[in-house]
């Protein structure tokens, strides 16, 4: 097993010796001679474990051993720190030096069960090589009380280890077990493990009992522990009809269970009949024998029934009992809900309040009797009124603190893994307001045997003395029987070399014919240990048990240690040598221990090299070599940092470290200690982890691993994560008044930013449930409020907590408090009166939600009459929002009331509000309109007001209704869209402006209120004068060679007048300098211009503007291209010219060449078909290629793609063809509006130059230049 052990731990660099037990431990008390075998803890530790390989390589018992460490007990831990302390199992992983810097860190899991399989080697049983002769060693076995599924095969385990194989037999209560004679019962080969098959039939009841299993050979037999076999139980409920429990409210009440007794005993817990688990507290809990206790029966208890669920564990079923049902006698027979959290619930519902008594244990004393190393429960369960709070105490000392811990609402007190000193008095303390009772509890600690000292096998040579000790304890203490090859020491053959001392065998002058098994028994009336340990006499030369020449490499600075497990007797002295030189490796830096493991205190750059170890005695000598390599370590020189952040924020941990190179780095990290997932809001880099959007839950440590085969490096930061506050919880009403309640909250977690107020939200389920509003804020540091109420109410709060980075979840909502009615204290707000019609009157008002109801069945009272008359006033009662007062005169003024009423009463006088009936069109239109130009673009209006009664309603505005009859350019058409300009209020005079320059416009105005429109005025007629051009179009700059510039330009988009000619400005430039700016003006119906380049270098700057009589209008600015490196002529356009492809030339030539390609196919086609038709393809005949176009039925699809627009249209962006309107609009007069113009009143409108409508349309539309008309006219 060991020597497995010790290549698991080296891994893929070989296997490695550690060191022997001393003399007491390892021998037995064997005169103080060195031991024989010594690979007891062969796990060689180069600076770091390799565990996974260890145990994957480990035997049975091995792991068996390591999973059973954590349950030694305090003497054996005693003992194992004693040996650890004598011999260091593992030298150098508690001083890691440099190598693990952190102190801070606490060692990884592995490390420790590292740790125990090394001490478990140390203190286990000494093994002989297999090859080597031995007697038989129990291996495997059940536990001793073996419970088993009657479902199932009954399999009880034993097997055994020896040289030769041993053979089996077992004993049932005693006696010997004939499996031959029975045919469901069979031995696995190779082993003593029994099967039990129930296939044909059996009760596996019939197999229960006491079972032994022996192992023998020749040289001995072995003896497993006495298995107990029991068969799991699980019987059914007895059927039982339960009356009601009928019982005080206030009273106590405990609801037995008493579950059918089954093996092992059932899990209870208790459901209502329909599987509702029921509500338990401090008031109602389960104890520990299943009972269901009430300290207090409450009306609210009657709500469910009480159901017994057993669960039994093997079977997996859950049985039910029948279900309890509670009558509970009251004085308050109503179960209001308020008073649940009423400060004084009892006297509130008329329960009279007692002192505490205990309902289980009974009376003030009982005693409890436990074995050490279980777990001590003690449980108190009190009735009263108010329910008793229980607290523990400890006569003489206080409570265990590392083993106790509290449970069932600290009715019950359990104590972990019970010691000696653990025994005493206990009392249970359960008080109320009324007084308090005590229970005291005498706890006794009993024990059964555990070891002290353990027998271990016992290998002599020839002549060699020896002993096996067999030390125990408990409480009784335990008897010591000794057997020899499974029989009484005192019926075996006497053995002249053999001297029995107690718990001690002495052997003296041992020979080959003492070998054989020892049992030692220990037993007192709780339970009993059973041990096997051999004496096996030898003459065996030295051997090495580990690999050849195997390679170690150990991190610089590390203490270490070189193994070397061999096996001989009489015992082998073992001896040290470096690099083949002759003298022993002893002091110094080296330290050579009993067992011949070779100890390196700090490893140096100058220890590596070759280590031989040599075995001899008197039969002879082995020796194995050892390579040592030393390794640089690993280091983490730039660790992560903590750091606070907020949620959603982006965190980087940086991690770099510094290793050896011939070593392979794996960096990883961990997150509160457990592997950290890397997803897709994560990225980590070779040095660095980045979380991105960081929220709540990746707050925690993280700690970087840089790790190779040999060591590692931590290093741990912390991120805080600033995260919105959990919701608040547990919300109590107290204080109940008529206008005011209490709320109480406890605070949730604040997530690292200090909760700075609460937000106290309520619902009521009359006018809008469902719905929360806003009640009240507080400060975050308060947790309790007085809120005020409104009346009639029926409320029901929740809290919201707020911080820097936000709010919180609402909490749970409260238990609902109605308040009592009253009269309103208010009225309707917004309260108004407009008509709807000329011959009406709608009142409206805004009506008032739940707090301000006061009570039910709200309603309102609607009192209006005319302004300034003494009628009476008119009322009516209205349970909505509106009342509509019919035939009314025009727009006549109201006095309005609205006054709110419920069942408690009417609400104080309102207010007076003024309203007015519908309104009708005016009668009136604006008189002596008068127009004056002001430029090109503008116009101001001046008219005479209308009379006040011919309005019929509220001015709202006078509105100018103009559009465009025409342009004074000839062929130029003009869109006559109809504009309107509003003048707000009761004014004479206005500005219109945007206008068209140079066109005619006509002009009408009306009234407006808020009805409509009133009758229109005289129709005006204006001509705006001319204006300033746009700027020419398509200017483009053409360099066909080195020596001149050809200019090219189309005329303006919008003439605003009558062009008289262009103006061209243009300047040469070379860099930063500048030449003489030259001016050229060219006529009206010019647009080319060549210009001589005065050298080759020098680049130019062109500005081309249009004029009419009134001036230059908006210029254009190019540049021609720098000098090109290539002969090919380069040209520049303007910002708003379209490509080549938009071009007419160029869309013209493909279409020609399109048509003559189409005319080719037709005609081959034409000859294809034989004389007539014109299908473009036959569905079937030929397969479409790759290119050709088709439709989804496979024909071809011929397009027009000459849908380009029209020579003088303007193109939007989204390729649609924008027809010429106007985009005029009016603005007051003197008092500036929405559109804007010049200091000097003018305004550059847009026009377009085109030729008469309907003869482009027709020009461009025509099917003879359709590419796809001709295609089917020559079809």
């Amino acid at each position: 097993m060991r020597r497995l052990a010790a290549r698991g731990a080296a891994g893929d660099v070989g296997e490695v010796a550690a060191p022997a037990a001393d003399s007491t431990d390892c021998a037995q008390g064997r005169s103080r001679r060195p031991p024989r075998l010594i690979d007891l803890c062969a796990i060689w530790d180069p600076g770091v474990f390799l565990p996974a390989a260890g145990w994957k390589r480990a035997s049975g018992t091995a792991r068996r051993r390591l999973n059973e460490a954590e349950t030694l007990s305090s003497v054996r831990e005693a003992q194992v720190e004693r040996l650890e302390a004598a011999r260091p199992c593992r030298p150098g992983s508690r001083e890691r030096g440099p190598v693990l810097r952190m102190a801070r860190q606490q060692p990884p899991p592995w490390v420790h069960t590292a740790v125990l399989l090394c001490l478990l080697s140390l203190t286990g049983a000494i093994e002989i090589p297999m090859d080597l002769s031995q007697p038989p060693t129990i291996t495997k076995q059940s536990v001793k009380d073996h419970i088993v599924d009657p479902r199932d095969n009954i399999l009880i385990e034993c097997e055994a280890k020896g040289n030769p194989a041993p053979s089996f037999h077992w004993t049932r209560n005693s006696r010997f077990f004939n499996i031959a004679k029975d045919p469901r019962v069979s031995m696995r080969r190779r082993s003593g493990t029994l099967v039990i098959d129930f296939r044909s039939g059996g009760r596996p009841e019939e197999y229960e009992g006491e079972y032994q299993c022996f192992a023998r050979n020749k040289f001995g037999t072995a003896l497993s522990n006495r298995i107990r076999l029991q068969v799991s139980k699980s019987p059914l409920w007895p059927k039982e009809n339960l009356d009601p429990v009928v019982v005080q409210e206030g009273a106590p009440l405990t609801l037995q269970c008493n579950p059918p007794p089954g093996l092992p005993s059932p899990v209870i817990f208790w459901m209502s009949s329909s599987m509702e688990p029921i509500t338990q507290d401090k008031r109602v809990s389960q104890g520990h024998n299943g009972d269901l206790y009430f300290s207090n029966v409450m009306l609210q208890d009657m709500q469910t029934d009480y159901s017994c669920n057993a669960r039994f564990h093997f079977t997996h079923t859950i049985q039910q009992k029948n279900a309890f049902t509670l009558k509970v006698l009251t004085n308050n027979p109503y179960n209001d809900s308020s008073l649940r959290n009423h400060p004084d619930m009892y006297s509130a519902r008329g329960v009279a309040e007692r002192t505490p008594s205990f309902m289980y244990p009974q009376g003030t004393a009982s005693s409890q009797m436990v074995l050490r190393g279980m777990d001590l429960l003690l449980e108190c369960i009190a009735s009263g009124v108010p329910t008793p709070d229980i607290a523990w105490y400890k006569k003489g000392g206080d409570l265990p603190s590392d083993k106790a811990k509290f449970e069932n609402f600290n009715k019950a007190l359990r104590i972990t893994n019970v010691s000696e000193e653990d025994s005493g008095e206990y009392f249970c303390l359960a008080s109320n307001k009324m007084g308090s009772i005590r229970h005291t509890i005498s706890v006794r600690v009993k024990a059964a045997p555990y070891w002290l000292d353990e027998p271990k096998n016992l290998i002599l040579a020839p002549g060699e003395d020896g002993r096996l000790v067999c030390r125990a304890n408990g409480n009784p203490k335990p008897t010591v029987q000794w057997m020899v090859n499974g029989e009484p020491l005192q019926s075996a053959p006497p053995n002249p070399n053999r001297e029995v001392a107690g718990d001690t065998i002495i052997f003296r002058d041992t020979q080959i014919s003492s070998r054989a098994v020892y049992q030692c028994n220990t037993s007192n009336e709780h339970g009993y240990l059973l041990a096997n340990a051999f004496v096996s006499v030898l003459d065996v030369p030295p051997r090495m048990l580990s690999p050849r020449n195997q390679l170690i490499r150990v991190i610089l600075y590390n203490r270490t240690r070189l193994d070397c497990p061999f096996f001989g007797s009489p015992i082998p002295t073992l001896r040290w040598f470096k690099n083949g030189q002759g003298s022993n490796l002893d002091g110094g830096n080296y330290h050579v221990y009993e067992n011949g493991s070779l100890e390196i205190k700090m490893i140096r750059k100058e220890d590596q090299g070759i280590y031989t170890c040599v075995a001899t005695n008197i039969l002879g000598k082995a020796e194995n070599q050892v390579r040592l390599e030393v390794k640089d370590p690993t280091r983490i020189y730039r660790m992560p940092e903590d750091q606070v952040a907020k949620r959603g924020t982006t965190v980087q941990l940086e991690c770099r470290v510094k290793h050896d190179p011939s070593l392979k780095l794996t960096v990883s990290w961990l997150k509160d200690d457990e592997p950290l997932y890397i997803g897709n809001r994560m990225k980590k880099e070779d040095d660095s982890l980045t979380i991105f959007g960081v929220a709540e839950r990746d707050q925690g440590s993280y700690t970087c691993v840089a790790s190779t085969e040999l060591d590692q490096d931590l290093a741990k930061a912390y991120l805080t994560v600033l995260g919105r506050p959990d919701r608040p919880r547990d919300l109590e009403l107290t204080d109940l008044a008529e206008r005011s309640v209490r709320l109480t909250w406890i605070p949730g977690d604040d997530n690292n930013s200090p909760i700075t107020d609460y937000v106290v939200q309520f619902e009521e389920d009359q006018f809008q449930p469902g719905v929360w509003h806003d009640h009240s804020k507080f400060p975050g540091s308060v947790n309790s409020a007085i809120l005020q109420l409104s009346p009639y109410v029926n409320y029901q709060f929740r809290v919201i907590a707020i911080n820097e980075v936000g709010s919180s979840h609402p909490s749970l909502p409260s238990e609902r408090y109605r308040t009592s009615g009253a009269p309103p204290e208010s009225n309707p707000a917004d309260v108004r009166g407009e008509g709807t019609r000329k011959n009406n009157m709608e009142i409206t008002w805004t009506p008032m939600n739940a707090t301000s109801a006061f009570g039910p069945n709200l309603r309102y009272i609607v009192k209006w009459r005319r302004r300034e008359t003494r009628e009476t006033w008119n009322n009516v009662t209205v349970w909505g929002s509106r009342y509509v007062v019919g035939q009314t005169p025009v727009y006549v003024p109201y006095e309005i009331r609205v006054q709110a009423e419920n069942d408690f009463g009417k609400g104080p006088e309102p207010d007076t509000v003024i309203g007015y009936s519908g309104e009708d069109y005016p009668r009136a239109a604006p008189t002596d309109v008068k127009i004056r130009v002001l430029n090109s673009t503008a116009i101001s209006l001046q008219w005479n007001r209308v009379y006040p009664d011919t309005v019929q309603g509220q001015l709202r505005e006078y509105r100018a209704y103009y559009w465009r009859e025409s342009s004074l350019l000839k062929n130029l058409w003009v869109s006559q869209k109809r504009q309107q300009a509003s003048f707000p209020g009761d004014r004479p005079r206005g500005v219109v402006s945007r206008l068209f320059p140079y066109s005619n416009y006509k002009l009408e105005m009306v009234v407006v209120n808020g009805r409509g429109d009133g009758p229109r005025s005289e129709t005006k007629e204006f001509t705006t004068p001319e204006g300033v051009p746009s700027a020419p179009r398509r200017f483009r700059v053409r360099q066909p060679n080195l020596e001149t510039i050809n200019l090219e330009w189309d005329h303006p988009e919008h003439p605003n007048g009558i062009l008289i000619g262009y103006t061209l400005k243009y300047v040469a430039f070379n860099g930063t300098k500048l030449g003489k700016q030259i001016v050229e003006n060219f006529s009206p119906n010019q647009t080319k211009f060549t210009v001589q380049r005065a050298d080759p270098v020098s680049r130019y700057r062109f500005t081309l503007s249009a004029r009419t009589q009134v001036g230059s209008g908006e210029a254009v600015t190019e540049e021609s291209p720098a000098p090109p490196n290539e002969a090919t002529p380069t040209a520049a356009y303007t910002n708003n010219q379209a490509d080549i492809a938009t071009q007419g030339w160029f869309i013209g030539l493909m279409c020609a060449i399109a048509l003559l390609v189409l005319i080719l196919l037709i005609v081959c086609f034409i000859k294809r078909s034989r004389g007539g038709k014109y299908p473009v393809r036959e569905k079937k005949d030929v397969p479409l290629g790759p290119e050709d176009p088709k439709e989804e039925d496979g024909s071809f699809d011929y397009s027009d793609e000459d849908n380009k627009p029209l020579q003088g249209s303007q193109t939007s962006l989204d390729g649609t063809i924008k027809q010429q309107e106007s985009d005029d609009s009016l603005v007051d007069y003197g008092e500036g509006g929405e559109g804007q113009f010049n200091e000097d009143g003018s305004f550059i409108g847009q026009y377009t130059v085109k030729k008469d409508k309907e003869e482009t349309e027709g020009n461009e539309s025509s099917e003879a230049t359709s590419p796809v008309n001709a295609i089917y006219s020559l079809a």
